[in-house]
């Protein structure tokens, strides 16, 4: 792991792909009014692929699709609950529905993911995105845990035509990586810790918190950066390694999130391993704070991690 400082997911990917534009000049970037320092560059050096399309990202989406059709690369940038549910009839008929006929190579960047902009309150909280986008046929869905797994992905959606979400952080996270492999990217997950009985089965910012838990307790650390697809044969051999597992992301449980995906691994392999699932219940979050106070409020901070697993382990 990491001693790397803490960056923000958007800005080294945004870096990175206009590095990649100065080569490329299929690449094309989309924004819904949604500024980042790292965007400046790309306004001066690609005036001519770089728009904004203003608050209005279910046309973001189209223009989108149009470019991608005749053979673009597309990038959308907008806030993580307006362009994954604001824009989702969009994306499911212009992306979803489409890439399945012809290659559709739209890569739309949600900033805010979970509870990142905590003082906004529940409309700009997104807790349903993982759900939602896991849903849609022919759509890879991203959420990594630092901005090393970002950067990685830049070249990740080059090299693969198709509709993706990517879940990016609204916050600097510490690093947890200091190499992507390709074929960490194809597999879709990283077994970060390996433990003794019990392991977290962690997405996004929670994977920050399982790694501070593990070291705690000594128990194993999967994150699944790739919601859909992963590698799915090579999970199950890793998790197989362990009696039971909790799974942690900030989004809704028992709604079709990271917690569906392994549980239903789990099922469709018989599996003995026994599951725990840690995320937001069935309700909204208007209580202001700050992200450890959320979730300490919601069961989902450190000492609710830490009392789960003791709880395996006495079962």
């Amino acid at each position: 792991m990491s001693q790397n400082p803490a960056r923000p997911m958007r800005d080294v990917f945004i870096e990175t792909l206009c590095n990649r534009m100065v080569t490329n000049d299929a690449i094309w970037f989309l924004a819904a009014d949604l500024g980042s320092p790292a965007l400046d560059r790309m306004r001066q050096e690609f005036p001519d692929r770089f728009l904004n399309v203003g608050i209005a990202e279910q046309n973001l989406v189209n223009v989108a699709a149009g470019l991608a059709l005749e053979g673009q690369t597309v990038y959308g940038y907008a806030i993580a609950p307006f362009i994954a549910m604001r824009a989702y009839e969009q994306v499911r008929v212009n992306l979803s529905i489409s890439s399945q006929i012809r290659p559709v190579n739209v890569n739309l960047i949600g900033v805010g993911g979970g509870v990142s902009y905590q003082v906004s309150g529940p409309t700009h909280h997104c807790l349903e995105d993982l759900s939602i986008m896991r849903l849609l046929p022919n759509m890879t869905v991203f959420s990594p845990s630092d901005a090393r797994l970002a950067e990685a992905f830049v070249d990740y959606t080059l090299a693969h035509r198709g509709p993706k979400y990517l879940r990016f952080d609204g916050k600097a996270l510490p690093a947890l990586y200091d190499h992507i492999a390709p074929e960490l990217l194809e597999d879709g997950f990283c077994h970060l810790i390996e433990g003794e009985e019990v392991c977290l089965v962690a997405t996004g910012y929670m994977t920050q918190r399982a790694v501070r838990v593990a070291k705690e307790k000594g128990v194993g650390v999967v994150d699944l950066f790739m919601l859909k697809p992963f590698n799915v044969d090579k999970l199950f051999t890793e998790l197989s390694r362990y009696r039971h597992v909790i799974t942690m992301e900030e989004g809704f449980t028992n709604a079709g999130g990271l917690d569906a995906a392994i549980g239903a691994l789990l099922a469709q392999r018989r599996s003995t391993i026994t599951m725990d699932r840690i995320g937001f219940n069935d309700s909204y979050v208007f209580d202001l704070g700050s992200r450890d106070s959320l979730h300490g409020l919601n069961d989902m901070d450190d000492a609710a991690v830490i009392a789960a697993v003791d709880n395996a382990r006495r079962g």
